[in-house]
């Protein structure tokens, strides 16, 4: 299913932080534009693209809601340069959406999509990675709207752009393309232990095939 992350158990063998990095006490915010006002009664998620069976799939918030919630403990990791360690994330692993709406044998990539049009590129492996989590909350509590709320996706062992805030859906992809950041010079796979950041680091292999 796509091709494997490289580093996804790194942090909890080796708790130091990656190269370039340095410790945040605090969260704080940043985000591209502003910050959407959520509408409960008309927020949907929607898995669509290359399903198996070639239906699109929606939840609407009271069912996404009851959902199975999971908790992971992992750190977050922005490309700006400061990593906050050990929170508690709780939501839906990626991994039960996977399960509810199957991709397509062919499928390599997903595209995230989120309000306003953002979107972020993953490589499937990376995405059901066991700990991709669909957070609704952090250490027990709800997300604030300036921290993703309603939903907001965090890959642990990827730069913290490839978590998009204010998720709507999932696109299943058989080809790579990049998504938001990636169009705008962010490295394609985003690797903070390889110091993934930017499109020009990107080896063969990398990006989209031309």
């Amino acid at each position: 299913m796509g091709q494997p992350e490289s580093r996804e158990h790194h942090e909890s063998a080796q708790p130091e932080l990656p190269p370039g990095q340095r410790l945040q006490r605090g969260w704080p915010v940043t985000h591209y534009g502003p910050v959407p006002k959520f509408k409960p009664d008309r927020w949907e998620f929607r898995i669509f693209g290359a399903t198996a069976d070639g239906d699109k799939h929606c939840w609407n918030h009271e069912q996404f809601s009851a959902l199975p919630f999971s908790t992971v403990e992992a750190d977050l990791h922005c490309v700006t340069k400061f990593s906050m360690l050990g929170a508690e994330w709780g939501g839906v692993l990626a991994r039960t959406l996977v399960e509810l709406a199957p991709p397509a044998p062919g499928v390599t990539h997903v595209m995230v999509w989120a309000e306003y049009g953002f979107s972020a590129n993953l490589r499937l492996a990376d995405f059901t990675s066991e700990r991709t989590i669909f957070a609704t909350h952090k250490g027990g509590e709800l997300l604030t709207a300036e921290h993703g709320f309603p939903l907001r996706l965090v890959v642990p062992h990827l730069y913290a752009w490839k978590g998009p805030k204010w998720v709507r859906g999932v696109e299943y992809m058989t080809a790579d393309r990049r998504g938001f950041w990636e169009e705008r010079g962010y490295h394609n796979v985003g690797d903070p232990w390889r110091e993934q950041r930017y499109s020009y680091q990107e080896e063969p292999g990398d990006g989209p095939e031309l």
